[in-house]
């Protein structure tokens, strides 16, 4: 099955919850109060959230305004150009210019963090840069033995701590170890806990100052995995972790199960940041750079 046949599969849920809206196109319908509401409806249940539902419809009703839109089809035929040029924000490839470029991923446990850093380094590795790992999440044995599989399937490097050592120690040795072996990327693996916010924005940005400190700059990249099948709860996670540390990107796991793609263009809105790469499932090859005309016609394009 190639690529988009994937994307269009797994966005199947999001598909139906928008299949309202071609529905309304072909009725032709007028643009009274009755179908604003439908429209409203549609989106807040295809998970684009309530404030970024509300500041699209406010936006398409100017435009309809300015531009003499009279049906429905109108309106939906701009809503779906509009969405795909929302999505396209610059720098949404990854900024790997610098040597040793540092990577910080972070985000909650089990939204794929450590898995889609391993599907990185899979795909860096195949365009021929010399990857290192950090496990810089010190708190779960499990998480740096799982990066460490993921290390001897990619064929990389790895540097891990002992469990319970200060995560910001595993960095410095792993910037170390970087330079010393001439890297071209370092991929640093963060803890995923929420339950304490002020102690996972302290590590943060201590893990940054250290970067800084050794490279001389902030890391190339600081993105957030989020878990494409916890809907608007994902939003809540990625304003959180853009409080503690200045993301760069987003990448969106699990986009092949229960997930409703609306959540990506909330995502944008509320937090201006790009959506770098999209997820599809656990293979190594089940990791994309996000392209926002593919995503979008896999959204709206009806199932064959």
């Amino acid at each position: 099955m190639s690529w988009f046949n994937k994307l269009k599969e797994g966005l199947s849920r999001s598909r139906d919850s928008l299949l309202g809206l071609e529905t309304m196109a072909l009725a032709r319908r007028p643009l009274d109060a009755g179908f604003w509401d439908e429209f409203e409806e549609i989106l807040i249940g295809a998970d684009f959230g309530v404030p970024t539902t509300e500041k699209i419809l406010d936006a398409l009703k100017v435009v309809a305004k300015q531009d003499r839109y009279a049906t429905s089809d109108q309106v939906i035929a701009r809503f779906k150009r509009d969405v795909k040029n929302f999505l396209t924000l610059p720098q949404m490839g990854l900024d790997l210019q610098r040597k040793p470029s540092v990577v910080l991923i972070v985000g909650v446990n089990g939204s794929g963090k450590t898995t889609t850093i391993g599907k990185l380094a899979v795909a860096m590795r195949r365009n021929r840069r010399k990857v290192l790992l950090v496990a810089a999440d010190t708190f779960r044995a499990a998480a740096a033995e799982q990066l460490t599989i993921w290390a001897e399937r990619a064929g990389v490097d790895i540097v891990r701590g002992n469990e319970g050592s200060d995560p910001s120690a595993v960095v410095f040795d792993g910037l170390a170890a970087a330079k010393a072996r001439n890297v071209d990327v370092v991929l640093v693996d963060t803890a995923g806990r929420l339950q304490t916010k002020t102690n996972l924005m302290e590590e943060l940005k201590k893990m940054r100052r250290v970067i800084e400190r050794e490279t001389g700059a902030p890391p190339a990249e600081t993105l957030l995995v989020l878990d494409g099948t916890t809907g608007q709860n994902a939003l809540s996670q990625a304003k959180l972790f853009n409080e503690a540390t200045q993301l760069t990107g987003v990448i969106v796991t699990k986009l092949d199960s229960t997930a409703k793609g609306g959540v990506l263009v909330g995502i944008v809105d509320q937090l201006t940041v790009p959506i770098k790469y999209i997820g599809l499932g656990e293979g190594a090859d089940a990791l994309a750079a996000f392209d926002p005309d593919e995503f979008t016609k896999a959204l709206f394009e009806p199932a064959a």
